[in-house]
């Protein structure tokens, strides 16, 4: 999928700067995804990668082992040739106290072995209590004038934080510079939303209340905290999950047709749906905490945050007024799934003899690596009499494109933020509304409901849907 506004093939020469480079990001998720870049041929042949943390190795071999090990578990075995070139260009400088005099020497030394033409991304795989005091460390430096910055989520934890971080961030960089992250729309499948919305002519026409009677935005989570307590107790499921990427979701399947694809007109349309979000009643939102998480080391033992959320949202607009979205996510789950349901509203006469059951028509799409969609129809069953049943209709879309060569989440953003392409990234407007709808629920939450390991949470939040249920687990 080609977004338009960034540049097509590889980039022009880059320096790429990640702070935090010994981190659990990092190692998990940007440096595979570089690798894979590089052995596509989709980075640029000239580049360097300079890399700091405040946790040193003793050494630039030290550091390159460890990434190696990273790249290797998650791609299994790797091309060490390949390897080798790429380790080449990768340079590790120690960051002490936000002191970055010596980062800045190997920033200035790596533009200018590249020449006039080079890029600078600063990439921040940082804690978010750390991000504005890297912003200002790195806005003294000369090669800030021109870069491009890189920020994770949460961005701020609630509407006074947020504008404040975005305050600093205008300080030393413009809009249109500002990259902020969620891998969930860097996934095939999440992408695959806008296609099948608005390149099929069957499916446009109905996308209203008119013909859609709710939509589910599942995400449950089958692992735990993983040993991140320090992150969870800071941030929780609402700040994690909620109100970045399960929003996000909700745009793409809400958004009116743009008038192109690119990155203003797809914000554009995000932000009206965002600005026409009625505030949650917190009648319909359940907080969840898994039963065992104040045990878990690091957690306090009288932790009230959540690790479960599910809640119920109307969009007050033409197109949605009265379709309700039911969003669930949370840790500790009966399974790991990540699922957007359609419900389609039933024929208005009914004229068949016999009938399978009251469940509507439902369009699913399954954002995994492997992405499918697949619809849930009524079909007459073969044979002398006209007996319905339900069958289903499939897309497997790796199937049906058996040559393509998709992009991991990391990897089609870190592309992007090198092409200079924003339409996959989330803008100042778009945060600050979500954090003015969302302040007046997190500083007065719904009550704390204690959930087992492997149920699907608690049984206020199963009751939410109504008496159709949500669609997981599959019937």
């Amino acid at each position: 999928m080609s977004t338009g506004s960034g540049q097509e093939g590889p980039p022009a020469p880059h320096v790429l700067v990640v702070l935090g480079a010994t981190g659990d990001l990092a190692r998990r998720k940007l440096f595979p995804a570089l690798f894979r870049l590089w052995l596509l041929d989709l980075l640029p042949e000239r580049f360097h990668l300079v890399c700091s943390a405040r946790t040193a190795p003793e050494n630039r071999d030290l550091f390159l082992a460890m990434v190696h090990s990273a790249v290797e578990a998650r791609r299994g075995a790797i091309d060490e040739v390949g390897w080798q070139r790429f380790a080449d260009r990768i340079s590790f400088v120690p960051t002490f106290n936000d002191n970055g005099a010596e980062l800045e020497s190997a920033i200035s030394a790596a533009a200018k072995d590249l020449g006039s033409e080079a890029h600078c991304v600063y990439y921040l795989a940082i804690p978010p209590a750390s991000t504005e005091s890297v912003v200002r460390m790195l806005g003294a430096f000369d090669a800030t004038a021109s870069a491009k910055i890189v920020l994770e989520k949460p961005f701020g934890t609630n509407l006074e934080s947020a504008r404040r971080l975005n305050e600093t961030l205008w300080e030393f960089f413009g809009e249109g510079r500002i990259y902020r992250i969620d891998h969930f729309l860097g996934k095939e499948a999440v992408q695959n939303i806008l296609a099948l919305r608005f390149a099929n002519g069957m499916f446009q026409p109905v996308w209203s209340h008119q013909h859609i009677c709710y939509v589910q935005i599942d995400v449950p989570e089958q692992i735990d905290i993983q040993g991140r307590a320090d992150f969870m107790e800071s941030t929780g499921t609402f700040r994690d999950m909620i109100s970045t990427h399960l929003f996000q979701l909700l745009g793409f399947v809400a958004l009116a047709p743009p008038s192109r694809l690119d990155a203003w007109s797809l914000r554009h349309e995000m932000v009206k749906i965002f600005r026409s979000l009625r505030p949650p009643d917190p009648t319909r939102v359940v907080f969840g905490q898994y039963e065992g998480y104040r045990e878990e080391a690091g957690v306090d033992e009288f932790s009230d945050v959540e690790t479960f959320v599910a809640m119920e949202v109307y969009i007050d607009d033409w197109c949605w007024i009265g379709v309700p979205f039911y969003l669930r996510t949370g840790k500790a789950l009966a399974a790991a799934r990540r699922t957007i349901t359609i419900g389609f509203r039933e024929p208005p006469l009914k004229v068949f003899p016999g009938d399978v059951d009251e469940t509507c028509n439902e369009l699913v799409l399954e954002l995994t690596d492997d992405p499918k969609i697949f619809a849930d129809v009524r079909a007459k069953i073969p044979g002398p009499t006209f007996d319905l049943g339900r069958g289903r209709m499939r897309l497997a879309l790796l199937e049906a494109f058996p040559d393509s060569e998709p992009l991991e989440a990391y990897e089609r953003l870190l592309l992007d933020v090198m092409r200079g392409d924003p339409t996959l990234f989330i803008s100042t407007e778009q945060v600050e509304l979500l954090w003015q709808l969302f302040d007046p629920l997190l500083d007065e939450p719904p009550p704390l409901r204690r959930y087992p390991r492997g149920a699907w949470g608690p049984s206020e939040a199963l009751r939410l849907p109504g008496e159709r249920g949500w669609r997981l687990p599959d019937s």
